[in-house]
């Protein structure tokens, strides 16, 4: 008897242990896929003559980085510092094999003489190119456009921030640093510790409402206004929901784009949407025209700027936009109306990098002056001898420009903190780097990322001798002639270089003037020095926030 229980008992288990196994085989199958799938790049630098980082399954050359041991600008440069004698090496960004060109004249190749072989960025998220209409706002952005669209929203755009467009738009953002002013000037106590993102980002704020979507805010009384509250959102990458969607288009692009999954929420998108017609409605209704992004997204729309011309008469520029090249010419059968979508995109994305990349300069700023007394008093007596020009009036374009030293240190102070530590460029036919002192050539293959670490070239000694000491007088008349052309991108160079970068500088000395006749700026008790960034892959910021002490002048 017992032995006919155990026989039966090893003929029930048999089944089951067959089930077992088939699951473990299809369980190994998959992870060996997965791997396989995961590491199916990671030989491609073997064949190079250039260095590449080492290279783990799913996190490539990152691991510091996405495990957040490292902040993006610090990751950066020290990968560049890492091959002092290459002009270019390899690393992967998760799957993706990139060169990382740590040359300026290389740098100057790719993005303004060679233009043709690097036309667009990497194709984060695919949707758009092979379904226009699709619902991810995100592809729609001019930065995330490619090829011949790419040329014609940048030619229909380019009108929308000229000299003469920022001259319109100058006294909105006047009128915003003014309220901010009169907020900070309230009575109470003579000086008050601010943290200055917080401080700028409420700023920011207000001018792109302002000039983006001709809406009047005071984020200084109304602190938590919805265009706060969701700009605070959207530019929460840390997110989990966000983060998830950006690995799954690192992953699983085809899918992704399938899907149509966008990295902004529907919430946030139908805000902006609802906002941007509404804001037309009354226009056409009412024939309203008031100097903003969307009067002028209107006109393009419209295909109304179609007859305007594409080049201005050169007027004195910032070092920082004067150094990003000239703007390509394009044929004016480039020009192109828009779609609702589009024009929402542009609105999004330009008050994604109004609210919060602008903000950021700011702040870094603040934090260099308030460390540098002799650098500020120096740009004290320039803007009070500004102020005594204008007997009272507020400030104007044409007096902004003239201010040369104010200039110099918003380049540097963009040339030490990078709001974008680095940018990138996919190929898109096959390109020669000629070799030099008897070295290969090598062949940038066609559809290969090449990536341009900003971080690394601003903190090269070879161009910027004491690379982390802040010193304006790298960009006085003299010195910024000896600055290559590809060693100084903070709004990128050539022709994909930031469409809005005028505006961003002509915000910052703005704000800068305003606060600098007004207040003095010191260290606090709280203030961090040397500075340390918040880790992982996030735009830049202050771990711990940027503390400054402003003191009312008298």
């Amino acid at each position: 008897m017992p032995l006919q229980l155990s026989h039966k008992v090893i003929v029930l288990a048999f089944p089951k242990m067959e089930l077992n196994l088939v699951y473990v085989i299809a369980f190994v199958t998959v992870l060996a896929a997965l791997y396989a799938y995961l590491t199916r790049n990671n030989s491609f630098f073997k064949n190079y003559p250039i260095p590449c980082l080492p290279v783990e399954p799913l996190f490539g050359s990152s691991r510091r980085l996405m495990t957040k041991r490292v902040a993006f600008n610090d990751f950066v440069r020290s990968n560049y510092e890492r091959f002092p004698g290459a002009r270019m090496f390899g690393m992967f960004e998760m799957t993706t094999p990139m060169f990382v060109v740590r040359d300026a004249e290389l740098v100057k190749n790719i993005t303004v003489k060679d233009f043709d072989y690097f036309i667009n960025h990497r194709p984060f998220i695919r949707a758009d190119s092979k379904n226009p209409d699709s619902s991810v706002l995100f592809t729609k952005a001019l930065f995330a456009l490619n090829g011949q669209r790419w040329r014609s929203v940048r030619t229909t755009l380019s009108p929308t921030f000229t000299g003469s467009k920022m001259r319109q738009m100058f006294a909105l953002i006047v009128e915003c640093s003014e309220n901010m002013i009169r907020a900070l000037s309230r009575p109470g106590p003579r000086e008050e510790e601010y943290e200055m993102k917080d401080l700028f980002i409420r700023f920011t704020n207000d001018v792109i409402a302002s000039c983006a979507f001709g809406v009047q805010l005071n984020s200084f009384d109304d602190q938590e206004n919805v265009f706060f509250r969701y700009g605070k959102d959207l530019t929460n990458f840390g997110r989990l929901n966000v983060f998830v969607k950006m690995i799954g288009y690192q992953l699983f692009p085809a899918l992704m784009a399938r899907l149509e999954v966008d990295i902004f929420d529907r919430k946030h998108t139908q805000f902006f949407t609802d906002l941007f017609r509404q804001s037309v409605q009354e226009r056409e209704q009412h024939g309203i025209v008031r100097p903003d992004m969307v009067h002028l997204l209107m006109q393009a729309g419209k295909g109304k700027l179609r007859n305007q011309p594409l080049q201005e008469p050169p007027e004195e520029e910032s070092f920082a936009t004067a150094k990003g090249a000239p703007e390509q010419s394009f044929d004016s059968e480039d020009v192109v109306k828009l779609t609702e979508k589009e024009m929402v995109a542009q609105c999004l994305i330009f008050f994604l990098a109004g609210y919060d990349t602008i903000a950021t300069v700011m702040s870094f700023m603040a934090y260099e002056i308030s460390l540098s007394p002799d650098i500020q008093q120096r740009l004290y007596d320039e803007v009070r001898e500004v102020a005594d020009t204008l007997e009272g009036k507020s400030l104007t374009y044409d007096a902004l420009q003239g201010m040369r030293y104010l200039d110099m240190v918003v380049s540097e102070t963009l040339r030490k903190w990078p709001p974008n530590p680095a940018t990138d460029r996919m190929c898109n036919k096959d390109y020669t780097v000629v070799g030099e002192d008897g070295q290969p050539d090598i062949v940038i293959p066609q559809g290969a990322m090449v990536s341009i670490p900003a971080a690394g070239l601003h903190h090269d000694p070879r161009y910027y001798p004491d690379p982390d000491r802040f010193d304006p007088e790298r960009f006085n008349e003299t010195n910024r002639q000896s600055i290559p052309l590809g060693a100084y991108i903070p709004f990128g160079l050539g022709p994909r270089n930031c469409i809005a970068s005028r505006f961003a500088l002509m915000e910052t000395k703005a704000i800068v003037y305003h606060l600098i006749l007004n207040f003095e700026f010191h260290r606090s008790a709280r203030t961090q020095v040397p500075m340390q960034l918040a880790k992982g892959f996030t735009g830049m910021k202050a771990e711990k926030g940027i503390h400054v002490r402003l003191i009312k002048r008298n």
